[in-house]
Order: C-alpha cells, then sequence, then structure tokens
C-alpha cells in the first residue's frame, strides 16, 4: 500500500495487502484479538486500532517490507531490550515481513497495555 488507506474497517483495511502480507495482518489481529477479547476494533489513523476502556491500546499497519507495531512510547520503553533486533522509534517498531512475526512478545507488549491502561481507567 503506498497510499494512505482509506478503509473504514479492518477487514478492508487488510484486503488492500497482497496474500502473504494479508496473512501476517490476520495472524497480529488474531492474536490481539485472542489475548483481548473485550477490546473493540477500529480504523484511527487510517490504521488498524484496537480499543480498551475508551482509549487505543495498540495499533499496527502493513508496508511493502515490514509490519508497523504500535503500542505507544511506554510499551516501546518497557520492552527495549526485547525490541533492540528490530527497527524502532518512540512508539513504534518494525518487523521485517520477511521474519517470523515474534509472536509471544507481541502477545506480551499488549498485556502490559492493557494492565496499563487499568490504571489509566482507574484516574
Amino acid at each position: 500500500m503506498a497510499n494512505r488507506s482509506t478503509a473504514n474497517s479492518i477487514d478492508a483495511y487488510i484486503a488492500e495487502f497482497p496474500p502473504e502480507t494479508q496473512q501476517v495482518l490476520q495472524a497480529l489481529r488474531a492474536l490481539i484479538k485472542a489475548t483481548v477479547p473485550d477490546a473493540t476494533e477500529t480504523i484511527s489513523y487510517a490504521i488498524p486500532t484496537f480499543d480498551l476502556n475508551g482509549r487505543h491500546l495498540v495499533h499496527f499497519a502493513g508496508y511493502q517490507k515490514h509490519i508497523g507495531f504500535y503500542p505507544g512510547s511506554s510499551g516501546v520503553a518497557a520492552f527495549k531490550e526485547a525490541f533492540k533486533p528490530y527497527k524502532s522509534a518512540k512508539g513504534s517498531v518494525q518487523f521485517p515481513l520477511d521474519q517470523p512475526l515474534p509472536l509471544d512478545l507481541i502477545r506480551r507488549v499488549v498485556e502490559f497495555r492493557v494492565e496499563e491502561s487499568k490504571g489509566q481507567a482507574a484516574k
């Protein structure tokens, strides 16, 4: 996908990609759904987003050569050592499409964000 998506659902967003990328995006989506069954799927910032307790939990996006995973700056900071093999920035991590997704790591990050959101919801 070269241009910003105009999809209004995660299904439509994923359908914009080649079949191999679709498989990876669906695997990531399924992992997040299984980890946080109460999360709401939406599109925010033109990318797939999972919300919990009225706040964004994590986002993900497809690109030509990688999958972008956006657990926020706190999620990246908490797993800084584990993310060392990947290109990352303050609130994002890039998982190359030519490598398997680190599913256990992603699950742990999502669980961390769930716990974090519980604290934010109490405020």
